[in-house]
């Protein structure tokens, strides 16, 4: 916990059930409780989980120049996004390579709030900030619980008008058990669910409520780590633990490009003028490996590190395992040579516990037309 200088007012709740609060991104975190953790990757796909996901970054920017700071640094053409509506964006830097991710919410006229990870969000928004007329506040006082799963939006309709008509990727100012509070249809799991964003005065009373009302339901508390698992189903890219400042190229400063990491579709269509945005178009057809997923042919997760061989050679490395109680399949989510990383391609993982042949599989494993996420009613 050295590094940790942000605090989640959740902290007693997280050790109740057995978390040590380890350190992720400044903020003590519930990486694990002490109970199974597939218990929670069932609860979250077939009726919902509640976690805590407060260390995320959140960071606010007021005034008429905002709209262009974020038009800059992002990938995205927000003059497309309406108050109400958000959208997934990815950063770059002068190279062109990923730097970090985000969800950029448009709240006012000339309000906006971005929240992202541990990548270096924060700093690029300063920079461009510095000198136009666009205030930015970072918010750690605002918590973020994360209610995913199928039975969310029937839990939380009984308190919320019109839960059920908020699309994808659109968010509503509303109030929960009389606390005021932001409703995002957003999450990391591929589940229908819900983002609340709530006061630090106000994030113990709604995390209660949740928890003691959804028992009868099956809602449970889950710690942050189950998102690893739910995350390989989903497709959903963790930094820098899915990068290259985790597994570097021996030869090449640490960075990857969207074509490489499969993110290519977070750039809209004919937009230009983002920063690193003429490097990002040189390095298409480029790449030096592919973000891929892999079934392979174990009873139990493979290992983070686990190196992927196929006819002899390495071809790649597994960033993140997953094994489901549900499906019971064994999957991963790997770095693999591009001529690797084709469905059905033939390989064997070579890890610390796992010694088993495997398949390159299109990614995501679960729910690929995204019908869960995005359904309404």
């Amino acid at each position: 916990m050295a590094l940790s200088w942000r605090f989640s007012t959740l902290a007693d709740r997280h050790r109740a059930l057995g978390s040590k609060l380890e350190d992720w991104s400044g903020m003590g975190t519930a990486w694990t409780y002490d109970k199974d953790m597939s218990e929670e990757h069932v609860a979250v796909r077939t009726k919902a989980g509640i976690m805590d996901v407060s260390g995320l970054k959140k960071v606010h920017l007021v005034g008429p120049h905002a709209i262009a700071v974020l038009d800059y640094i992002t990938t995205r053409d927000l003059t497309k996004i309406y108050p109400g509506r958000s959208v997934y964006a990815t950063m770059l830097n002068e190279r062109g390579h990923f730097t970090d991710d985000c969800i950029v919410y448009r709240t006012g006229p000339n309000s906006w709030m971005l929240v992202h990870g541990s990548g270096s969000g924060h700093e690029e928004v300063v920079r461009q900030a510095a000198g136009r007329n666009c205030a930015v506040l970072f918010d750690d006082d605002l918590h973020d619980l994360s209610l995913q799963g199928p039975l969310a939006v029937d839990y939380l309709a009984k308190y919320v008008p019109g839960i059920r008509d908020l699309k994808y990727f659109h968010h509503m100012q509303t109030t929960l058990f009389g606390a005021p509070v932001m409703i995002s249809r957003t999450g990391y799991t591929g589940e229908r669910g819900y983002e609340i964003f709530v006061r630090g005065q106000d994030a113990v009373m709604v995390w209660d409520r949740i928890v003691e009302e959804g028992k009868e339901m099956g809602i449970i508390p889950c710690c942050f780590s189950v998102l690893d698992m739910l995350r390989v189903e989903s497709y959903l890219l963790f930094y820098p633990y899915d990068n290259s400042q985790m597994y570097p190229f021996a030869d090449q400063p640490p960075g990857d490009s969207l074509w490489e990491l499969g993110l290519d579709f977070t750039v809209s269509p004919g937009k230009t003028g983002f920063r690193g945005a003429e490097e990002h178009a040189r390095l298409k057809g480029k790449e030096r490996f592919k973000i891929f997923g892999m079934l392979i042919d174990a009873d139990g997760p493979a290992d983070l590190g686990d190196e992927v061989f196929a006819d002899g050679k390495k071809v790649g490395v597994i960033t993140c395992p997953s094994y489901s109680s549900l499906t019971k399949k064994s999957m991963a989510i790997a770095r693999l040579d591009v001529d690797k990383a084709v469905h059905g391609t033939k390989l064997d993982v070579r890890g610390k516990t796992v010694k088993a042949g495997a398949t390159a599989h299109t990614l995501p494993f679960d729910d690929p037309e995204k019908k869960k996420r995005t359904v309404l009613g």
